[in-house]
């Protein structure tokens, strides 16, 4: 998309947004595969379907309920996507990542992504959560090809730091004291839709990938790009292929989802507070 179009879009839409609310939200949340009950805690939401909103792309996937809601939560003002949008779902990078842009436009400086991810490193289990501690790229897309608008971001934006330090001790620190061992690692982004072979999920371990999944990797890289500080927590929804004697399915990702939901709704309430 020409950089021309691309922030007469984010103006569009974070317009619509505006004359929707009189609130400003500062922290920005992604919430990922049967994730979105977080949406629920808001106090006096108000609800943007993503189908109403200029230039925003529609959610396929099951899980995903396709909602953009600003309201304050834990004593901040937020906006909370329920439900994102994938590359495999037929978009480009830069359309996954387009609702950051959005954010940064309506004030957003802080990001907190969640996703469903499939557990890599042999000491998970099925609904740990996992601290994103970095990323690795594996989608071989990137939403800042193209050319570079500096009232964007830099050119050659610095990812040594995706994600927080001082967000992921605060993160460990509530973990601790709610009585939890909140597990950290590395998030290996692929393309999708298929799950990953079993030689797919030695190579990625042997690359020094904790979890794997199919989103989150363009949305933070925009995060940064734009200057929003971000903080990721990955809930292992299955062990990934090869790992365990059964098939995966979407399924069984919405129901460790469901079972975990109590943990998740602690950790990331009592975070959003500290950001």
């Amino acid at each position: 998309m020409l950089n021309q179009q691309m922030n007469a879009h984010i103006a569009e839409a974070a317009a619509f947004i505006r004359e929707k609310t009189a609130l400003s939200p500062e922290i920005g949340l992604i919430m990922g595969s049967g994730l979105g009950v977080l949406g629920d805690h808001l106090e006096e939401p108000v609800v943007n379907p993503y189908h109403d909103i200029p230039h925003f792309p529609i959610s396929t996937v099951e899980g995903h309920a396709g909602e953009l809601l600003i309201g304050r939560l834990s004593g901040r003002i937020v906006v909370l996507m329920r439900g994102r949008f994938h590359m495999y779902e037929g978009y480009g990078p830069e359309l996954t990542a387009f609702p950051v842009r959005v954010m940064k436009a309506l004030g957003v400086r802080a990001l907190l992504v969640t996703n469903a991810a499939g557990g890599i490193n042999l000491d998970f289990a099925s609904g740990n959560l996992m601290l994103i501690s970095d990323h690795i790229n594996l989608t071989g897309r990137n939403p800042l090809i193209g050319p570079n608008d500096d009232s964007l971001g830099v050119r050659f934006p610095d990812m040594s730091e995706a994600y927080s330090k001082r967000l992921r001790e605060v993160a460990k620190e509530i973990a601790s004291m709610q009585g939890f061992a909140l597990k950290e690692g590395v998030y290996a982004g692929l393309l999708g839709p298929s799950y990953e072979t079993p030689a797919e999920i030695r190579m990625l371990r042997t690359l020094g990938a904790d979890a794997v999944g199919m989103s989150t990797v363009a949305e933070v890289i925009a995060a940064r790009h734009s200057g929003i500080e971000v903080v990721g927590i990955s809930c292992i929804t299955n062990m990934a292929s090869g790992i365990l004697d059964q098939p995966l399915s979407h399924e069984e990702v919405m129901e460790t989802a469901e079972r975990v939901k109590s943990r998740f709704l602690g950790l990331v309430t009592s975070l959003i507070s500290k950001m």
